[in-house]
């Protein structure tokens, strides 16, 4: 599965390159930002425990018309995505004492997804590989029991050698252009690979992966 998506994105680059010398016309620049709605996914212990996190996004694309009037093309960006969860904050009683986490998970990317974009009118769909890359996280968390605090953590790292830098993923979503080239748009980002290591924060996170949705506006300059 790795070798397929990295084959595709290979061969969307190419295209990336071959186009503008028959369709110049149809290279536009854009930028775009909006909200993301992220937790966790996959084969955990206790998913209860995590809940959706609120973050952010933006970053610029290039977009590269492949037929006439754009109805096909490929769409390259590079963003900056905020994606993690919030503890669940709710309260577990196990032999006589009361348990409780608060606080949240921030994971900093920069997400490079490549898609191939279908337009129709003003509607798209668009859907490909995405290559994530982990800058930093922000860890805030505390525990208490019988409502007294236990342990408290709160920190920014860049130091990550216990979690894997690099994520292969997909993206899939669907939007709106205008004719003068603003848009609005949703779209889902996945992962294929699991980001912690093993032992890292004793195994809370073994066989995770990042969930995100992610609604956003934004303009292709040229748009027609």
């Amino acid at each position: 599965m790795k070798n397929l998506l990295l084959s595709a994105a290979a061969a969307a680059l190419v295209a990336v390159a071959a186009a503008p010398a028959a369709h110049a016309q149809a290279v536009r620049f854009g930028l775009k930002a909006g909200g993301n709605l992220s937790n966790l996914s996959g084969d955990l212990t206790n998913q209860d425990q995590y809940k959706n996190r609120f973050g952010f996004h933006g970053g610029a694309m290039l977009n590269v018309g492949l037929v006439a009037d754009d109805f096909l093309a490929i769409q390259v960006e590079g963003l900056y995505s905020q994606k993690g969860f919030k503890y669940s904050d709710q309260q577990v009683t196990l032999l006589g004492n009361t348990y409780r986490t608060t606080g949240s998970m921030r994971y900093d990317y920069l997400d490079v997804p490549v898609l191939l974009r279908l337009k129709t009118g003003g509607l798209f769909f668009e859907a490909g590989p995405q290559y994530s890359y982990l800058l930093n996280l922000n860890n805030s968390r505390t525990q208490y029991v019988n409502g007294n605090i236990t342990s408290g953590t709160s920190y920014s790292s860049s130091n990550l050698d216990q979690i894997k830098r690099s994520e292969l993923g997909y993206a899939a979503g669907l939007g709106f252009q205008a004719d003068n080239g603003l848009l609005l748009g949703l779209r889902y980002n996945g992962a294929f690979t699991d980001f912690a290591r093993n032992g890292y924060s004793n195994d809370e996170f073994r066989n995770a992966r990042h969930s995100t949705f992610q609604a956003y506006v934004g303009v292709l300059l040229g748009g027609k």
